[in-house]
């Protein structure tokens, strides 16, 4: 009996020996991984967490952030019927599958199964082993209680779905699936879900792109598994299997890059960003200019910016044809280079002026020759219309009509109201705003002027555009009163469409900077703003590049290709006059501009100059003498010899009829006293 119980102390004080030295080893192990210290790929989403762009890590791994919410449930389903069909009940470590592993392993004296849940595979990912060692196993077991312990079973799953090996440098489902099957594993096949999950298990003997008949061999056991375990109907099963297994890797997705781009070096300690992009937009508009930049010539690059009416919110964001075109400096961003906006600040120079009540839509405007000091505009095809309607010169872009009322309402003015809405115009440097500004003499983004036209869609206030999801917007900024730009939207949608397009579907101007170095056109209808730009992204000229036919089709393709319901520009607000040129009020019948920057000129004889000499006709009475005016407050004076020859009014060109041969001195003098004389000799 004394011997018996010497037996039992002794073995008691073995266990309690045993059970003190694990503890101390589980201690020394310390506490287990919780993988919160792993480094995760950069993740860009769009508006409604789909992918735009991810980054691989400093390692150069994939490695994308995934949960349960994230893949099939079949898959899942897949999963724990071939790895752990008791993942959702144990804690960590399934003991019948480790006495099973146990058996096999006496019975036959190799290793059959690990015995591993899912659990386990989690922690080996955490604390990676070289060997299979019983210590190592032992560990492993450890990790895989505490786990279970600090962890939810979904926190654990995420873990798995995160950091499961795929081949190469592919880790977690998500870049598996990417990679294999170009798309997010929320809706895989049940063949490809079987291939996910045979994956792991032997991730570089299996890879599909270079050992398809291997990956296909496991995939197909996975599915005998379960269908063994009754888990799938066999029918689904026989046509898995015919599934063709991929055999190449697929590019990660590249939506939005250089917007993706500035959002990770701004928050470079978070993982995941969300943008306000729409994906499905941003991959139509992704393609449909790297096309027709193919299409325009090999140096041309395309950008284009899709922004919502309401919110400002970054819709698409194209800012280049190619990101990984070098040729076409792909990675320099359009939409935030400065370019010279060609005619499409014209809205806002018409815009000022129905503001101030000098002009409407129906009021009649002068196309003629029109010279500001020494500065003569000209229509880009050098031609002339005569009197037009204001609606039908912003339609057809006539450059003559939109100087003359920038020169009443003042380039200074224009160029402080569109400042104050947000848009930073640059100059040339050391100039102040002049005239030409109206062309297109004047640095804007496409950023800018598409937050401009927004603003006109918006009633007249612009609101600073909004790329990063959660952000609060800015204050709406006054751009426009809402009764002018209601007009500007209405003369803008009745403006001819390029060929092919549909007639007033939207409210759009078309641009074409000097020299043909940028080709513009922007529009909207009542949900959302376009703009686009063409060019060569070194600012080098492009013969021919005009924005009515490079630009304007992308604009129009552009709408059609969003897919969107043509929305209608809001009703006219109160306080608009619908009206034909002769039923307005008279001061609105016809423009009369008051020429602001030749009243700043003194009055100049262009022609002819002082000093030369004109031949008269031989025999008869001589010709008339052309004299040529610039400059001058009018009505002007014409004297000869000191002699008024009759008041030519406003009238820059008139002829007077010399006495004779011989010296004539030629006089003009305008309303304030000003004058200028030149002599010249007449034989």
């Amino acid at each position: 009996m004394k011997r018996v119980k010497l037996i039992v102390a002794a073995f008691a004080s073995a266990v309690a020996l045993a059970a003190i030295a694990c503890a101390v080893w589980v201690y020394a192990l310390g506490p287990a991984p919780l993988g919160k210290d792993i480094e995760l790929s950069h993740v860009v989403l769009d508006r409604d967490g789909r992918l735009l762009r991810a980054y691989a890590t400093k390692e150069g791994r994939w490695r994308l952030p995934a949960s349960v919410e994230d893949v099939d449930p079949r898959f899942l389903k897949l999963l724990y019927a071939y790895e752990d069909k008791r993942f959702l009940n144990h804690h960590g470590v399934d003991p019948l599958a480790m006495l099973r592993a146990a058996w096999q392993l006496g019975s036959t004296g190799q290793i059959v199964s690990g015995g591993s849940t899912l659990t386990m595979q989690v922690a080996r990912l955490l604390e990676p082993r070289e060997h299979r060692t019983f210590t190592a196993k032992l560990r492993q077991v450890t990790r895989a209680l505490q786990l279970d312990y600090a962890l939810s079973k979904p926190e654990i799953l995420s873990l798995y779905l995160t950091l499961a090996p795929y081949g190469g440098n592919l880790e977690g489902i998500r870049a598996a699936s990417l990679a294999y099957f170009g798309k997010e594993p929320k809706r895989l096949t049940l063949g490809e879900a079987a291939l996910l999950v045979a994956l792991p298990q032997s991730p570089e003997s299996r890879r599909p792109d270079r050992h398809a008949d291997r990956a296909q061999a496991a995939r197909d056991r996975v599915l005998d598994r379960v269908a063994s375990a009754s888990a799938v109907p066999r029918d689904e099963i026989a046509r898995a299997k015919v599934e063709a297994v991929p055999q190449v890797r697929r590019p990660m997705p590249v939506f939005a890059p250089h917007s993706a781009d500035r959002i990770v070096i701004s928050e470079p300690d978070q993982r995941i960003h969300r943008l306000t992009i729409d994906q499905p937009l941003q991959a139509k508009l992704q393609i449909l200019a790297k096309e027709r930049a193919e299409a325009l010539g090999p140096d041309i690059s395309v950008a284009i910016l899709a922004v919502d009416n309401q919110t400002g919110e970054v819709r698409a964001r194209v800012a280049s044809s190619d990101y990984f075109d070098a040729r076409r400096a792909g990675q320099v961003d359009m939409t935030a280079a400065l370019r010279s906006p060609g005619s499409t600040l014209k809205p806002f120079i018409y815009g000022l002026g129905f503001e101030d009540g000098l002009i409407h839509p129906e009021t009649l405007i002068d196309d003629r020759p029109q010279r500001y000091g020494g500065y003569t505009p000209e229509n880009f095809d050098l031609t002339f219309q005569g009197t037009v309607t204001v609606r039908r010169a912003l339609q057809l872009s006539l450059n003559v009509p939109a100087i003359a009322v920038l020169d009443k309402v003042g380039v200074n003015r224009l160029s402080a109201r569109l400042t104050q809405a947000g848009a930073a115009l640059v100059l040339p440097s050391g100039e102040a705003p002049g005239l030409a500004m109206g062309l297109g003499g004047v640095g804007v983004t496409l950023n800018d002027l598409t937050m401009l036209y927004a603003g006109l869609a918006r009633g007249g206030e612009a609101a600073p555009l909004i790329e990063r999801a959660g952000q609060a917007g800015g204050s709406a900024r006054r751009l426009l009163d809402p009764v002018a730009a209601w007009y500007v939207g209405n003369v803008l949608v009745g403006a001819p469409p390029p060929e092919n397009a549909p007639h007033n579907r939207l409210a759009f101007k078309t641009g074409t900077s000097y020299g043909y170095r940028d080709a513009w056109a922007v529009g909207f209808d009542g949900q959302m703003t376009m703009g686009v730009w063409v060019g060569r992204p070194d600012g080098a000229p492009v013969p021919g590049l005009v924005g009515r036919s490079a630009a304007a089709p992308i604009l129009f393709d552009a709408f059609a290709r969003s897919g969107a319901t043509p929305v209608p520009l809001a009703a006219a607000p109160k306080g608009a006059v619908f009206a034909a040129s002769a039923k307005l009020p008279p001061p609105l019948q016809r423009f009369s501009g008051s020429v602001y920057g030749a009243a700043a000129e003194p009055p100049r004889i262009m022609f002819p100059p002082h000093g030369a000499r004109l031949e008269l006709a031989s025999g008869g009475e001589p010709d008339p003498l052309a004299l040529k005016i610039a400059g001058g407050a009018g009505p002007l004076t014409v004297m000869v010899n000191g002699v008024p020859v009759g008041a030519p009014g406003h009238r820059r060109t008139l002829f007077v009829r010399p006495d004779g041969p011989g010296f004539v001195r030629l006089t003009v003098m305008d309303a304030r006293g000003a004058a200028d004389s030149v002599v010249v000799r007449l034989q």
